[in-house]
């Protein structure tokens, strides 16, 4: 690290010597150059923004507010919503409003600021996605001390330490990128500021950089998705072993659940982890990860959820009561 800010040094000495201009925003290239598309692609982003917002928006609410899903598994869900609609919220308000934009434009803060909430949001999901993982791990295979182990505290414990450990991913991503030079090309390929896109446009060999990237971000993604899949399976032995009227219950949950990891994870692995990424597959992914889904999660666990679909009923009767009264 101290190699790289001391060139990053040197290269802002040798910008002021030759009177290089320093970048001050950056130019997004969007997802498209056609007028037509780019119109499409608003009303369609537009329609997948509402749907996350609501979507998650309705997860958390009907959780907090009706007592039969105060369980630890739900608890986990509801932040997993909270997340979703915060990591989607960095990118796709941006992302809507520039089809607006014939120029693109995001200031150099604020691109910082995209790269941090982006993997401080990132980061804090990928915990709570192997805290669900485990709250499954112990309710199927150590049902008798479910309650002992998932209690109260572990619970608020585990949110913490999640977005603990995202703030934490965020600030050694940043720390990667806020002395890198950049007085040249301003210009990123994609709609959002990312570390591996806003790293290249740099004055110096991002060699090491991307290295680094894919040291921090990749491995850990691809150690977590392993953990992940790992855990599951075994859970999925011990669902095998049970009776089946008992059991498929616990494999809907569990299918949800390993559902929501694959979409998660597919697109960060090939963002950060493949080191030879095709341009317009990126992109695509990208889209995936920033608004697809989260949208699809709340889907999922509602669709495949009969607590949750009941206690929507029960919310939406109240809510109706309510105004009847009113």
């Amino acid at each position: 690290m101290k190699e790289v800010t001391t060139e990053a040094l040197s290269w802002n000495e040798s910008i002021n010597d030759t009177n290089y201009s320093m970048v001050t925003e950056f130019i997004f290239l969007g997802l498209s150059n056609s007028q037509e598309f780019q119109i499409f692609l608003l009303v369609f982003f537009f329609i997948f923004y509402v749907g996350i917002v609501f979507g998650n928006l309705l997860i958390v609410i009907t959780v907090a507010s009706d007592s039969h899903l105060h369980s630890p598994m739900y608890f986990l869900l509801a932040n997993l919503s909270l997340i979703d609609l915060c990591l989607s919220s960095v990118t796709a308000p941006k992302m809507i409003a520039d089809f607006f934009s014939k120029r693109k434009v995001i200031s150099f803060k604020g691109c910082l600021a995209q790269i941090f909430l982006v993997h401080f949001f990132g980061g804090s999901e990928l915990v709570i996605l192997i805290a669900m993982a485990f709250d499954r791990y112990v309710a199927i295979c150590k049902p008798l001390r479910y309650s002992t182990v998932m209690c109260d505290h572990v619970c608020f414990g585990i949110v913490t330490a999640a977005w603990g450990t995202g703030f934490l991913h965020s600030v050694s991503q940043l720390a990667f990128a806020v002395n890198l030079p950049f007085c040249g090309p301003n210009e990123v390929d994609s709609f959002y500021c990312d570390l591996p896109r806003v790293i290249k446009l740099a004055c110096i060999d991002t060699y090491r950089l991307d290295v680094m990237v894919i040291a921090n971000s990749g491995v850990l993604t691809v150690c977590s998705f392993v953990f992940l899949i790992i855990s599951y399976a075994i859970i999925l032995v011990t669902i095998q072993q049970r009776p089946s009227d008992k059991s498929s219950k616990a494999l809907s949950t569990l299918t949800a659940h390993i559902t929501v990891v694959l979409l998660f994870f597919g697109p960060c692995i090939f963002i950060y982890a493949w080191p030879f990424p095709i341009k317009s597959l990126d992109k695509s992914l990208a889209v995936f990860y920033s608004v697809v889904t989260p949208l699809l999660n709340p889907i999922i666990y509602t669709l495949r959820n009969k607590d949750m679909k009941t206690a929507m009923r029960r919310l939406s009767k109240w809510n109706v009561n309510s105004s009847v009264k009113f």
